[in-house]
Order: C-alpha cells, then structure tokens, then sequence
C-alpha cells in the first residue's frame, strides 16, 4: 500500500523534509539567543544608566577597548573643548529620521589626554555635504562633561565602510585610533555622548538615551521556527495518507472496471 514512499519523488519529499527538521531547530536556537543577548543587554544597560557617573579615565585609556559591561555607562571628565580639532561624522539621522551630522569634539583633559565628545546631530548643509558645516560652539574654558561612554566603531559591528577620501574634517566611524593618529595626542579609547551640559538654543541636538525595554520579536521567531518544525512531520504525514488513499480509490475504480462485464 506504501510501496509509493520509495518513488523518486516521495523520497526526495522525505530527505528534503528530514533536512528542514534540524534546520528550522536551528533556527529556532538562534532566534531565542538573539533573544537572550538582547535581554542582557537591556539589563548592562538599565544598570549603566542609574549608575552614579564615575570619572573616564577609571574605566578607560589610551588605545584601551570599552567593554560590554560599561556600555553606556555614565562618566565624568573635567577640561576643556578643542573646537578648532573637531570633525563631524556623516550620513547620521535624528530622532526624525532625517539625515545629518554628528559633532566630535575633543576635549582636552587636564592630564593633557584627549576624550572623544559627540555632542550632538546638526543637519546636513545640503545633498552633497562636500563642505563643513557651520557648528554652534561648545562651552569655553574649563568645564565638567558627563556623557554615555560607548566603544569605537567598526565597519562589523555598525555594517557602515570607514570610508577613505573624504571632505576635510568629515568622517564615517566614531574611532579613538583615528582621532589620536589625526591629533598626534593620547586619546582615551571609546567616546561619549554628551549628557551635560546642554547646548546653549538646543543645537547639536543631544542624543538621546537608548531604549531597553523592548525586547524585539526574536523569541516570537523562535516559536514559530520550532511550530514550522513540528509542522513538517505532520505535514507529511498527511500527504503520505492523502496519497495513500488515492491510490486505493483508483485501485479500486481499476478493480471494478475489470469485474463489469464487457459490452456486447
């Protein structure tokens, strides 16, 4: 009756369904780690952002790389902005969506190192952005910035190529390594993004403090891998049956066709 199961088609129907099995499995896994990382990053950074700030220099140095578990993580530094040596990164949106700079601004600590400052977005000054933009100027004199400390970027983790050739003063990726090589100055790894003080008219546009409530689809996912999975034996099961049947009725029909006595 199931003699049809070692056809060529309903074994390429089986080795093809035996291979989704452990593949939607996997899957599955992967959906419910990305659910895993997620929620422990929701919790580095909940934790991060109702830690009393602490100064820069205690959790990073000089070519120094920021760890995950001060990602975010609020400091403080005292010295003063070097406006003349700050760049601007491209093709960053607001809140908005709307696409424009970021502001990178050294700030000169009294040890004479160097930390990173993003102080803010500013709009683009047109389609090409080929010339600098004009920029508000920071705070003069000594002051004390507290910001979010975050790790340098790279092309993996952001997916944005560190572009070469660019207008004078305009890069792509917020790196410590670039900046200290541009400067000729230690600068401490990572950066910030400035909390405090606010901008004098609300230009740059302060970043604002990340999400971590969200937890995202992925375990949604998950579930439905491992459904689609449990799905594919019954599936097949009930087409191994449905030809089944088929097969008897025609068998039958073939049967009583011969039984009928042949037309005179």
């Amino acid at each position: 009756m199931y003699r049809f199961l070692l056809s060529r088609q309903w074994v390429i129907l089986t080795l093809v369904a035996l291979a989704l099995i452990p593949t939607m499995i996997e899957l599955g896994f992967w959906q419910l780690h990305r659910h895993e990382h997620r929620v422990a990053l929701n919790r580095v950074i909940a934790d991060s952002l109702a830690a009393k700030p602490v100064p820069a220099e205690s959790l990073t140095s000089p070519g120094a790389e920021v760890g995950r578990e001060n990602l975010y993580r609020r400091v403080t530094a005292k010295g003063r902005f070097d406006a003349a040596d700050e760049v601007v990164v491209r093709r960053r949106t607001n809140a908005d969506d709307e696409v424009g700079y970021h502001v990178l601004t050294p700030f000169v600590l009294d040890d004479g190192k160097v930390l990173v400052v993003n102080r803010g977005w500013i709009p683009a000054d047109g389609p090409s952005q080929t010339s600098f933009p004009e920029i508000p100027a920071p705070p003069s004199g000594e002051i004390t910035v507290t910001g979010r400390l975050m790790p340098d970027e790279t092309t993996e983790g952001s997916g944005i190529k560190n572009v070469r050739g660019l207008p004078d003063r305009q890069v792509m990726l917020i790196d410590s390594e670039q900046q200290a090589e541009r400067l000729g100055k230690q600068v401490l790894g990572g950066y910030i993004e400035l909390t405090s003080p606010a901008p004098k008219g609300d230009t740059p546009e302060l970043i604002p403090a990340p999400g971590h409530d969200d937890i995202g689809p992925h375990l949604a996912y998950a579930i439905q891998w491992w459904l689609f999975c449990a799905g594919v034996p019954v599936g097949w099961f009930v087409l191994v049956r449905r030809e089944a049947r088929e097969r008897a009725e025609a068998a039958r029909r073939e049967e009583t066709a011969r039984a009928e006595p042949a037309a005179v």
